[in-house]
Parts: structure tokens; C-alpha cells; sequence
């Protein structure tokens, strides 16, 4: 399959693209600023292992998640690189006016032409109180498709005549340079059926909604008309993965993600304990159940038993790409899981 700005190229031993979501996670005496300079060495670290895209989501109000502002946080890591795609995975477009992100993407564009992406979702990336804050303009994700369509015509510059917002451009564009490529991104049906009646690219939040990734795959593909961006499915899963050099260190490292996202569904969240907090913490039986359950969605090994699970993984979803995200308390960890993966995969070795 050739490369185009939507579809990349697998390399490597890897069927698929490899990619990356990175979400700025912030660990118990970890600061923010050492997280995000640790982003910014991923992303290096990232375009010469291999890697295909590095995506950052939006998320408010969370000790653990530094990325608050995706098109600042993509600006720095555009610059701090120079191939690697760099994308939204995503913005939260029911927090903003489009308008704004056509502004903020088409900078994006222009400053690193060829490289950006542009992925959506439609719930709000917070807690109910934080998202009332946010969303000044009284829209939410029922919304969606109309402000969908309303920042596609402010990035074509496309309002039919006789619009009540015709005269209005969002400023800068580069028609020789085209428009980021649009991705829908969802944890259910809606946004995948969505994707698919306008022939998008769709990304699938498998790591936190694993139950619902074949039947929302199934809808895309079932659903997908041929357009102008692409003229067959493409699909891609995030997938939460730890690799270390051993299972055992991999596994009590995944066990600080499972503490944490516990305590986000509890109302309490912090920034990710550390191994020695999760091992030692006092789980109930329900909260042991929630642990259980967490760790049973995540790819967590040596090098090959991860590389093992991500194949097993993808052959059952037949996903185009993975975007894989790892949610650990140590900013080097992170990254040397990323290292094994693309060591276990020789992606290194087609550059």
C-alpha cells in the first residue's frame, strides 16, 4: 500500500504502521515540566525508531495528563522533529468554536506542511463540571456532526452562498499545501458509522473500550462510502502496551496505570503512583475485580510476548494501524517500552 497523507507505510517485520499516542503522563513527583521534556525526547526518540505518528490527546482537569492543549503541545514536538507525522488524538471539538481549531491546524499546516493530523472526538475529555467551564457556548456531543461540518468548510473554505458565516476565513490556509487530513475518533458506534457515511479515517479507543472494537470496525467498514479523502476503510486502534525487559517488571509497571485510572473512576485523581504504591496498596475486593479487568485489556511483557499480543490483536481486528499508549509512572520507562517494541518489531532497520 503506498504511503499518502492518511495511510502510512509499515516497516520493519510489522504488517501494519506503528504509531504512538502520548498523553503527557504526569507520575507521583514527576513534574510537568519534566514530563513534557520527556514527550519531546519520545518524539525524537520516536522518528528514529521507526514510528509512523505521534498523536496527543486533550484531557482537563487531570493531575496524571499534562496535555491540555494539543495544538501547543504538537507545535512543540513538530519542532523538535522533522518527518514524524504529529496529530491531535484527540481535540475535544465540543469544547471549542471551529473556527479556533481551523486556525490552530491551519498553522499547524503551514508550519509543518505534510505532517499534521487532525483527529476529533466528541466527548468532552473531563468531568461534567470542568466541561461546563470549557464549553462557554452551550454545545455538546449531540452537536457534533454540525460543528464537524462547520470546521470542514472553515478549512476548505467551502460555506455554500447565502451562509450566515460565507464571508468568514479562517486565516492561515495553504491551498497549494491542501488541509490536515481529518480522522474521527470514537469508544463507540456513533463516531464510527459517522466516519464511515463520510468515507474519514477512523481511530478506535481500544484501550478503553475493548468490547465495543470489532462491532464499531465492523460499522465503519459496513457503513464507509468512497470519498474525495479516502476510497476504502482505514482503521486504526490505540492500544495501551507495556514492554520492559522482563514480565515481571513489565507487569508491575502496568499496575500503576490500573491504579490510576481507579482512582480517575472514582472522582480522586492523581498524578501515577509509582510501582511500589500499587503493589502495596490496599485494593478491595471490587477494586482488585476493576485491576483485573484493567490489566486484561493491556499488552504488557518482554519484548516479544508484547510484539506477540499486538499481532494477535491486530490480526483479530484486522486495524490498518496501532497507536500504541503506555500508561506508567516513569517517563523512562515510557520510552524504553516504546525502544523494545520498535526493537522487537526491527523498525529500525528500514530507515
Amino acid at each position: 500500500m503506498a504511503e499518502d497523507n492518511i495511510r502510512g507505510v509499515a516497516r520493519g517485520t510489522s504488517d501494519v504502521p506503528l504509531s504512538i499516542l502520548e498523553l503527557a503522563t504526569v507520575g507521583s513527583g514527576v513534574t510537568a515540566t519534566e514530563t513534557l521534556r520527556a514527550g519531546t525526547e519520545l518524539a525524537r526518540r520516536a522518528e528514529k525508531l521507526g514510528y509512523h505518528r505521534i498523536w496527543v490527546a486533550e484531557h482537563h482537569g487531570m493531575p496524571s495528563v499534562a496535555s491540555s492543549s494539543p495544538a501547543v503541545l504538537i507545535a512543540h514536538l513538530a519542532a523538535a522533529t522533522t518527518t514524524i507525522r504529529l496529530g491531535s488524538g484527540g481535540v475535544m471539538l465540543p469544547n471549542h468554536a471551529p473556527l479556533i481549531v481551523a486556525e490552530q491546524f491551519g498553522t499547524l499546516h503551514a508550519l509543518h506542511p505534510g505532517r499534521i493530523d487532525l483527529g476529533l472526538g466528541r466527548a468532552p475529555g473531563t468531568d461534567p463540571a470542568t466541561a461546563r467551564a470549557l464549553r462557554r457556548h452551550g454545545l455538546d456531543a449531540d452537536d457534533f456532526p454540525e460543528q464537524l461540518a462547520e470546521l470542514t468548510a472553515f478549512l476548505d473554505d467551502a460555506f455554500p452562498a447565502g451562509h450566515p458565516l460565507e464571508r468568514v476565513v479562517a486565516v492561515p490556509r495553504s491551498p497549494e499545501a491542501g488541509r490536515p487530513p481529518i480522522w474521527l475518533l470514537g469508544s463507540s458506534g456513533f463516531s464510527a458509522q459517522l466516519a464511515g457515511l463520510l468515507g474519514l479515517p477512523f481511530a478506535f479507543a481500544h484501550h478503553f473500550s475493548a468490547a465495543n472494537t470489532v462491532p464499531a470496525l465492523d460499522l465503519y467498514r459496513s457503513s464507509f462510502q468512497p470519498s474525495a479523502v479516502l476510497d476504502r476503510p482505514y482503521a486504526m486502534i490505540g492500544v495501551s502496551a507495556v514492554a520492559a525487559e522482563t514480565p515481571e517488571q513489565a507487569l508491575r509497571m502496568a499496575r500503576s496505570g490500573g491504579l490510576s485510572m481507579l482512582r480517575l473512576r472514582r472522582g480522586a485523581p492523581q498524578p501515577v503512583p509509582t510501582p511500589e504504591e500499587a503493589e502495596t496498596y490496599p485494593y478491595s475486593p471490587v477494586e482488585k475485580d476493576f485491576l483485573d479487568d484493567y490489566l486484561s485489556k493491556v499488552v504488557y511483557g518482554d519484548a516479544a510476548q508484547v510484539r506477540t499480543g499486538l499481532e494477535e490483536l491486530r490480526k483479530r481486528t484486522e486495524a490498518d494501524e496501532l497507536m500504541i499508549t503506555t500508561l506508567v509512572h516513569s517517563p523512562t520507562a515510557r520510552i524504553r517500552s516504546y525502544e523494545l517494541i520498535a526493537q522487537a518489531y526491527e523498525l529500525r532497520r528500514s530507515l
